[in-house]
């Protein structure tokens, strides 16, 4: 375990042991890069109690590092912890850093990420250009609240581990199985190929998500907001669209993934007593 009481001290924003977090932002623009930087105490708590992905180093405002002592003494021997003042951790990150929690995870390959565990996925949501990291995050946040199985996406969406989406994930990117295929046509032949029967939602759907009962195996299919699914991908499916109010015709997609996740959820194990 690291000795959280002997953290390293940083007094140069240009000291060379935390290169990686020098200009999160521009870092973020770095897709696939081998590492990725977690913020927030929440999160931090999820990668260090988590073995799928790796952990190199963390860097904490020195005025919350008691408050975070018991998630740094879970995290592995050689994992180096850091601490700074605000000014220096805000030099180092290039902007004002509120929360004062971060750490550098190390990618997986994502080759490995729709392991032999699939053939017991049930339920699995399926992403087709999803471009915004809040978005991506708090479909993560949903499908783990819900009992998502995995979340897959196509290659032209954003990065589940850019910072801005793990961070709105509450940690749930790191959690719940995920894979990115080259485009959405091969990812919908990977899930019929599994078993999967395809559920694209949509304000065009030909079903109310109400009536619909869900299949031994379903994934649940969604589109970018504005245009929503391609063509293609709603002709391999089976459309279905969630009622509401008059004179309103879309939801976030997020919100539609929560709607849709709970629906399945209690379709299979009858809603929850209060």
């Amino acid at each position: 375990m690291t000795d959280a009481r002997r953290p390293l001290q940083i007094v140069d924003p240009d000291d060379p042991r935390i290169a990686a977090y020098r200009g999160i932002r521009e870092r973020d623009l770095v897709r696939h890069q081998k590492r990725f930087i977690a913020e927030g105490t929440s999160v931090l708590r999820v990668l260090a109690g988590q073995r799928r992905f790796g952990i190199e180093s963390a860097l904490i405002l020195e005025n919350r590092f008691a408050g975070v002592a018991d998630i740094l003494g879970m995290l592995p021997a050689k994992t180096r912890v850091y601490v700074a003042s605000s000014d220096v951790i805000d030099a180092i990150a290039g902007f004002p850093m509120h929360r004062g929690v971060l750490a550098v995870g190390l990618r997986r390959d994502d080759a490995d990420a729709a392991p032999d565990t699939a053939r017991r996925w049930r339920t699995v949501v399926a992403l087709s250009e999803i471009a915004n990291h809040d978005n991506m995050g708090a479909i993560f946040r949903n499908a783990a609240a819900l009992g998502a199985d995995a979340v897959l996406m196509d290659a032209q969406s954003c990065d589940p581990l850019y910072r801005k989406a793990l961070r709105v994930s509450v940690g749930a990117v790191l959690t719940v199985p995920w894979h990115r295929f080259g485009h959405a046509d091969a990812m919908l032949d990977w899930l019929e190929t599994n078993g999967f029967a395809l559920a694209g939602l949509s304000p065009r759907g030909d079903a109310a998500l109400e009536h619909w009962e869900p299949p031994a195996k379903a994934a649940l299919v969604l589109g970018t907001e504005g245009p929503g699914l391609p063509d293609r991908v709603m002709d391999r499916t089976q459309t279905l669209r969630i009622a509401m109010a008059n004179g309103f015709d879309s939801l976030n997609v997020a919100t539609s993934a929560a709607l849709v996740l709970h629906h399945v959820r209690n379709a299979r194990t009858g809603p929850a007593s209060g």
